[in-house]
């Protein structure tokens, strides 16, 4: 596959930013199956934002040679205080629910390298957090605590301090290519990309869309953007990847969707995003409304849904069933093993 292809692949939706792309072109010219990482908090049920969002980019790396790790941040997830702090529980979350919840989509061991952080952990991470903590200003660290979802103002513990050095510590021991993460993650990479260069571990951030919550907040300026993503601390404003098809479709109904509206609207963004970065979208309504629908690509989909030709029930129908059809493995899945959804049953699945 030529370097052009790769590229397309690395860019694709959901897929937001490469820093920067001609870094990715020079990468690929030097490494013909670059390591690729993504970390994650382990903090209850997974949505379409973290679990199909991030499959459908693993896909296209594994298409590019790219060789993905999933990094299953056990201690990151207690130093933020998830599933009530309980370490122990984080780690049998890690390693089950959350770990299949990506299988289930379809990214097995085979072709997936998932790792549980604390595993890896030795006298050298913890020499690059102290070292990458004295390189690095309060200040910076501060406005870099909103990447574990919190307010630089807000009320939190001191070990929050660490918690960006241990996130850029964690792509300098991984010795990784490329750092995949959400927007609101891009501050982190940028000091760890800053840092880089001297610790001679260069690499390029890639960072994936962030999609609204069903309820419909606007897009926000960068430093707010973690109020718009989709929220499991709020059930009604995500869809979770074993949903039935039921709750899918009475989510999706109470969705935010004004008529002729594109803006923060999330059922198109899902369209988007989801649904029509690898084909057609077909929406069924009855003749007297217009008939049936072929919609090629989202330019189409949002121009006929501006000009009012689309009402938003229909796309809202049509949105429901093509997720409860992408979903399906995973629903089926989790259907087979359900004691992966119970380790969640004694959690605050919200933290």
């Amino acid at each position: 596959m030529d370097i052009e292809k790769k590229i397309e692949l690395v860019r694709r939706k959901p897929l937001e930013e490469v820093v920067t792309e001609e870094d990715l072109r020079t990468l690929f010219e030097n490494y013909e199956r670059p390591r690729h990482y993504i970390g994650f908090e382990i903090s209850g049920k997974v949505h379409l934002g973290t679990g199909l969002c991030t499959a459908l980019k693993i896909r296209d790396f594994l298409e590019a040679g790219i060789r993905p790790t999933v990094w299953l941040a056990d201690y990151h997830s207690y130093v933020n205080g998830k599933l009530g702090g309980d370490l122990e529980k984080i780690r049998k979350v890690a390693t089950g629910y959350f770990k299949h919840a990506f299988i289930s989509m379809g990214l097995d061991e085979s072709k997936v390298d998932y790792q549980l952080a604390s595993d890896r952990y030795g006298n050298e991470y913890w020499k690059d957090v102290l070292r990458i903590s004295r390189d690095t200003t309060i200040k910076r660290m501060l406005r870099c605590i909103t990447i574990m979802g919190r307010k630089e103002t807000e009320g939190t513990s001191s070990a929050a301090i660490i918690y960006p050095a241990m996130q850029a510590a964690d792509i300098f021991m991984l010795d990784i290519q490329i750092a995949h993460a959400g927007m609101d993650q891009r501050k982190v990479h940028m000091l760890a990309r800053e840092l880089s260069h001297a610790y001679k571990k260069d690499f390029v951030a890639v960072h994936g869309h962030l999609l609204p919550g069903l309820q419909g907040v606007k897009r926000m300026s960068p430093d707010e953007l973690i109020e718009a993503k989709m929220s499991k601390s709020k059930p009604s404003s995500a869809i979770f990847i074993h949903d039935s098809p039921e709750e899918i479709s009475s989510k999706i109904r109470k969705a935010y969707c004004p008529e002729k509206v594109i803006e923060g609207n999330p059922v198109v963004e899902y369209a988007e995003y989801l649904i029509l970065r690898d084909r057609g979208m077909k929406i069924e309504r009855p003749e007297k409304f217009g008939g049936d629908l072929e919609i090629a690509d989202a330019n189409e989909l949002k121009k006929i849904y501006l000009e009012g030709k689309l009402h938003p029930m229909d796309l809202k129908n049509a949105v429901a069933a093509e997720l409860s059809e992408i979903l399906k493995p995973s629903r089926e899945y989790f259907g087979k093993n359900r004691h992966y959804l119970e380790q969640l049953a004694d959690t605050d699945v919200t933290r």
